[in-house]
């Protein structure tokens, strides 16, 4: 089978549900910033985070799948086959973890600047990329209803990776540098 199939030459791609649409429509670069977010999730496991970090992200990850294929499927959609999507179960869990390292990190009342691992670096950058995710995302929504477990998962999901960041610089034994405004 080859990996080319010469239909997105013109520039269209194929939703799940069969629908052809622009590459440069919103809900294509919403589904593809998921995926460069979950790249970058990918790239952040190969710089030796705590176990217990590796582990989570690996899971952020299964579930970034699941909320790209929810993003390029139309809710209003009578599949043939249905698509798992993400769930209210999944924006809870990512609590349980944030509320989890806070339990033992600082208190912040101001801007952090410090990635003091490189993993922690990465984790970062995925969380701005989650950003602009959700900033998509409500761009599609405006127009094309999303779920909205799936509009929490991405505003929890950015939420989480600041945690993750600052837990783990925290148990890389590293200060929090705070920004002060001058």
């Amino acid at each position: 089978m080859k990996i080319y199939t010469k239909t997105g030459d013109t520039g269209t791609t194929v939703l799940f549900n069969g629908a052809r649409v622009p590459k440069n429509s919103l809900r294509v670069s919403l589904y593809g910033t998921v995926d460069e977010l979950n790249s970058v999730l990918l790239i952040a496991l190969n710089f030796n985070p705590p176990q217990e970090l590796a582990s989570d992200i690996e899971k952020v990850c299964e579930e970034l799948f699941t909320l790209g294929a929810d993003f390029a499927t139309p809710i209003t959609d009578d599949l043939k086959k249905k698509i798992v999507r993400i769930s209210e179960s999944n924006v809870t869990d990512l609590e349980k973890k944030i509320d989890k390292y806070y339990e033992v990190l600082p208190k912040v009342n101001t801007f952090i600047s410090t990635c003091a691992t490189q993993f922690a670096a990465f984790i970062n950058n995925a969380r701005t990329i989650c950003r602009r995710a959700e900033r998509l995302a409500i761009s599609v929504d405006e127009n094309e209803k999303l779920s909205e477990a799936s509009l929490k998962y991405l505003n929890r999901l950015s939420d989480y990776l600041f945690a993750t960041m600052r837990y783990a610089n925290y148990l890389a034994d590293t200060q929090e540098k705070q920004v002060t405004f001058k």
